[in-house]
């Protein structure tokens, strides 16, 4: 076992497939001389040349399609958007033929291809760049997405993604890519479509995923010193979802908090939160609550951006609202 970061994490990912395979390649801005925005794709330029690390222009809607376009003709990209604020620009590649072409040949292409970047709050970044929007990917049937807070979820998660013959949504965080933990030395996978129990307990369920994971465990801790045991769910995968992880967790201790940094209409959050008041209503004890980010667009001054998204004393207030107490 190595403790490394998840920026680390990701980097040894994409080398290991980058030598697996020959068709993956790797494109996006700044990905290649600058070793990426982030310095996940450091020094795989120099490893493996010009045509496997691509610098692109900044046309998110341009190089996203020459990459589904090389994904139907047998190679298997992974675009890196310099955020996802500017993935906004590149959605009708996304929806209206990665996530269609298998479809709509009726299984002849396939669309081998991973699209993956920061996404979320991070800090003094106001509303245009500080947006959670994992919501428009779940949405569309033939898109997979995923998330992860660790790095081993995120190694995992990757090598996944990349050897999977659909198109994969990767959502990360810029505020986690220096986050450490532990690896493997040796080779292994994380299958698309499995949570995790990070933490287990008994007397309530906290399902979330992404950095949120980090206030959620926090927020476990401290309701332990207060007598309750809580079970912590990382969703990892948005689509296919793990319900059935989620309800044997909810079956188990009878009250459930989903926490999501997204707004709250048509978010993941509300999507999960209204699965489990269907699927499990007869043993909830208590209604679902869903701590997320306020309606509003991200204010700029700091103390208001921290107070529009979840915190910790919101999700423990949450889980007192459940637990009757107070």
């Amino acid at each position: 076992m190595a403790e490394i970061s998840i920026r680390d994490a990701l980097n040894q990912a994409l080398d290991e497939e980058m030598a697996r395979d020959e068709r993956v390649f790797l494109l996006g801005e700044e990905v290649g001389e600058y070793n990426g925005a982030y310095k996940v794709s450091r020094g795989l330029l120099d490893k493996y040349g010009a045509p496997r690390v691509l610098d692109t222009p900044i046309a998110e809607l341009g190089f996203t399609g020459l990459a589904v376009g090389a994904a139907t003709v047998g190679l298997r990209p992974v675009v890196e958007w310099m955020t996802f604020n500017f993935a906004l620009l590149a959605l009708d590649q996304v929806i209206n033929n990665a996530a269609k072409m298998r479809h709509m040949s009726g299984g002849q292409l396939n669309v081998p291809i991973v699209f993956r970047g920061p996404n979320g709050p991070a800090e003094y970044l106001s509303s245009q760049h500080s947006q959670a929007l994992q919501s428009l990917f779940v949405h569309i049937p033939g898109l997979k997405v995923a998330s992860y807070a660790t790095p081993y979820d995120a190694k995992g998660i990757l090598k996944s993604a990349i050897r999977d013959d659909n198109p994969v949504v990767l959502i990360e965080s810029e505020m986690a890519y220096a986050w450490t933990g532990e690896v493997p030395d040796e080779e292994y996978t994380i299958p698309l479509g499995k949570a995790d129990v990070k933490r287990e307990g008994s007397d309530i369920t906290l399902i979330t995923y992404s950095k949120p994971l980090r206030m959620v465990l926090e927020a476990a801790s401290e309701l332990e010193s207060m007598g309750v045991s809580a079970e912590v769910i990382d969703l990892r995968s948005l689509r296919p979802l793990d319900e059935e992880a989620i309800y044997a967790s909810v079956r188990k201790t009878n009250r459930a908090v989903v926490v999501d940094e997204s707004w709250p209409m048509a978010s993941v959050g509300s999507h999960v939160a209204w699965l489990i008041s269907r699927n499990c209503f007869d043993v909830l004890d208590a209604q679902v609550e869903l701590v997320c980010s306020e309606d509003v667009p991200m204010p700029y001054n700091h103390r208001m951006e921290l107070a529009v998204q979840p915190s910790v004393e919101k999700i423990i207030d949450a889980s007192k609202r459940v637990l009757y107490m107070e």
